[in-house]
């Protein structure tokens, strides 16, 4: 018999039967002659007709009650009808109470469940550029164009990918991790340094040493609009990583102020830079720069990025490697469709010294493709570097020149979340080979912590 909750049609409050609405839902309940022929005829809740309350609960603004009922609904009923509930309650934490990064949880629920469905693959693009994950939400619209999209929808992705810029006006993130590593301190594993007049002994605080440590990231940030197509960017951001020798720790605070424009299906972010970093606790360099950074879409589904940069970078422990920096990064990424996607990209840079053995030039390529699994995000990442420097250094009996090799994999398991928070696992390598001893080392690096579960 169909779901059966006796409501009296008089005297009887929706709000406060919410509980008995959610155990009785969908539960048979024989209705007895006497109760058949009672002079007050029961109403009888469908799924339907509780769609209905809940949506009728939300336009009124009783959204504790509407999410009773949508949760009732999700709960009890499978597949398309559970999704259904799902959405309708990320539109209502979205639209109705701005908790945009509750939704964004629902809408991944949803596509972990069904990839494919493409207005909720945009929504989520919404939620992302809301909460100021703009690259995300660049990445979820080009998978949702990769599948093909109905006429209606594809015109909405149209307007949220030229309107991405009216987002949150403030937001903040974090990530943190346990981070075994076997070479904190990226040194070489050999006992001595070949030098013009012998080999000198390192000490063991200049050789490989592992450790485990604690890896965090984080950024803040503020918008407003400064015109019809502009907004003016404020960012601090900071990392680093912290180990039980403190002399090890290496940490980074950077502030980005700077206009970004709407150029067309395009945008321009240009902006003002200061950095800090600290090694074993102290001072090691200062950089004040400007960045300029165009992204634009090549096709339906992939987007290219420039990025360029300059600055003046002051080493606070050796005056002879100050001097200017230039880097310049083009990168394409794609989606191949709704759970898949790629990308690459090529850099080069130029690093000026005092002491032309420390200036250096170097080009570099890497990639990357990720995999959706269900609620588990694969992540494959390789990259490649060659350096080399204008001279040798007066020491060393040969110029530096490096070649740099590096791999990483990662996993988000959003099944597993916790909150808004997911457990999130890396392990990688990186190996650079050098002429010059000291910079020769390999490294396995793995990071256990949480992050955002969308």
């Amino acid at each position: 018999m169909a779901a059966a909750l006796l409501l009296r049609s008089r005297g009887a409050s929706v709000d406060g039967m919410a509980p008995l609405l959610i155990a009785c839902l969908l539960v048979p309940s024989p209705v007895s002659a006497q109760a058949a022929t009672a002079p007050e005829q029961p109403a009888q809740l469908t799924t339907k007709r509780l769609f209905d309350l809940a949506d009728a609960a939300r336009d009124r603004g009783d959204y504790a009650l509407a999410r009773q009922l949508y949760e009732a609904l999700a709960v009890n009923e499978q597949g398309e009808l559970r999704r259904e509930a799902l959405f309708r309650t990320a539109m209502m934490l979205a639209d109705n109470q701005q908790e945009y990064a509750r939704a964004a949880l629902l809408l991944r629920q949803i596509l972990d469940e069904a990839p494919g469905a493409a207005r909720v693959r945009v929504e989520l693009a919404r939620m992302q550029a809301m909460t100021g994950n703009l690259r995300a939400a660049e990445r979820e619209l080009r998978a949702a164009q990769a599948t093909g999209l109905p006429p209606a929808v594809e015109q909405m992705v149209r307007f949220y990918a030229q309107a991405l810029n009216a987002r949150r006006p403030l937001g903040v993130s974090f990530q943190i991790a346990v981070a075994p590593d076997s070479n904190i301190n990226r040194a070489t594993r050999s006992g001595t340094l070949e030098t013009i007049i012998g080999d000198f002994v390192l000490d063991d605080d200049a050789r490989k040493t592992s450790g485990i440590g604690l890896t965090l990231q984080g950024q803040a940030f503020a918008r407003t609009g400064i015109g019809a197509h502009a907004d003016l960017l404020v960012r601090l951001s900071g990392g680093g990583d912290l180990y039980r020798s403190s002399q090890f720790d290496d940490y980074q605070l950077a502030l980005q102020v700077g206009p970004q424009y709407s150029i067309g299906a395009g945008r321009l972010d240009l902006a003002a830079t200061a950095s800090h970093r600290w090694f074993g606790r102290n001072p090691y360099s200062m950089l004040i720069g400007v960045n300029a950074d165009y992204q634009m879409p090549v096709s339906k589904s992939a987007q290219l990025r420039v990025t360029g940069s300059a600055g003046r970078l002051d080493n606070r422990v050796n005056d002879l490697q100050t001097g200017a920096q230039y880097s310049l990064r083009t990168r394409l990424d794609a989606a191949l469709d709704a759970r898949t996607g790629v990308g690459g990209s090529l850099l080069a840079s130029r690093a000026n010294a005092r002491d032309p053995g420390y200036a250096t030039a170097s080009g570099g390529v890497d990639g990357y493709a990720f995999r959706e699994l269900g609620a588990t995000t694969l992540v494959l990442e390789v990259n490649y570097l060659h350096l080399e420097a204008d001279r040798r250094l007066a020491l060393y009996p040969r110029r530096r020149v490096d070649d740099r090799l590096g791999a990483r994999i990662s996993s988000t398991f959003r099944g597993l979340r916790i909150g808004r928070f997911a457990p999130l696992l890396r392990i990688g390598y990186e190996k650079n080979m050098s002429r010059v001893t000291i910079y020769d080392y390999d490294r396995l690096s793995g990071e256990i912590g949480v992050t955002g579960a969308f």
